[in-house]
């Protein structure tokens, strides 16, 4: 124990001591005052190991608070970005699409990066073209209009002009396809990260 708990200790007894003084005081019938007493008792000491532990405490947030980062928006490594694998197995990264925040499913299934009629609002994408077209899904066959994003950043890595789907049978859902991994030099998964290499 060094110098500072030491004396965040004495503090605490000492609290201790005026809480037991105010139940004498107030003449608090002994059962009542035990059980108030031993609630206090628990309050300080859980008090008392916070303070002891903050240090190792604040190292386990800071890892979490990491680990969540690497997980929504990529840790860039030797000029790879590495992204965590997500709870649902899946690689999500939170992206910007034309300086908007976007958060997409990356999907080396996916020939095309699709977003939905929301996302494409939000990001002032409009069809390139007057006439829709017909793309096969998981989900089946569905109609979807062509555009183009100005910029699509992906942590460090930026494209620009790059082809995508929009379309109200998307949902909610944003997904970043080949045209994008393709554009990468290299992509790879290593256990619980997808590895972009620009």
């Amino acid at each position: 124990m060094n110098g500072d708990q030491t004396a965040e200790f004495i503090y605490l007894i000492a609290i201790l001591v005026l809480v037991v003084s105010a139940f004498m005081v107030r003449r608090v019938p002994i059962g009542k005052g035990l059980r108030m007493f031993a609630g206090w008792v628990i309050i300080f000491l859980a008090a008392f190991v916070a303070f002891a532990l903050k240090d190792d405490i604040v190292g386990i947030a800071q890892q979490v608070i990491d680990e969540r980062r690497a997980e929504s928006t990529g840790v860039t490594e030797g000029g790879e970005l590495r992204i965590r694998q997500s709870l649902d197995g899946h690689f999500w990264v939170d992206a910007e699409l034309n300086g908007v925040p976007v958060r997409f499913l990356i999907d080396s299934g996916a020939t095309t990066t699709s977003i939905s009629a929301e996302t494409a609002r939000r990001a002032g994408i409009g069809p390139s073209s007057r006439f829709p077209a017909v793309v096969r899904t998981a989900n089946g066959l569905i109609e979807v209009q062509r555009g183009r994003a100005e910029t699509l950043r992906v942590g460090h890595i930026v494209r620009e002009d790059l082809a995508l789907h929009m379309s109200d049978a998307f949902g909610d859902m944003n997904v970043l396809g080949m045209n994008f991994l393709s554009s990468l030099s290299g992509w790879r998964v290593e256990g619980r990260n997808l590895i972009l290499t620009p």
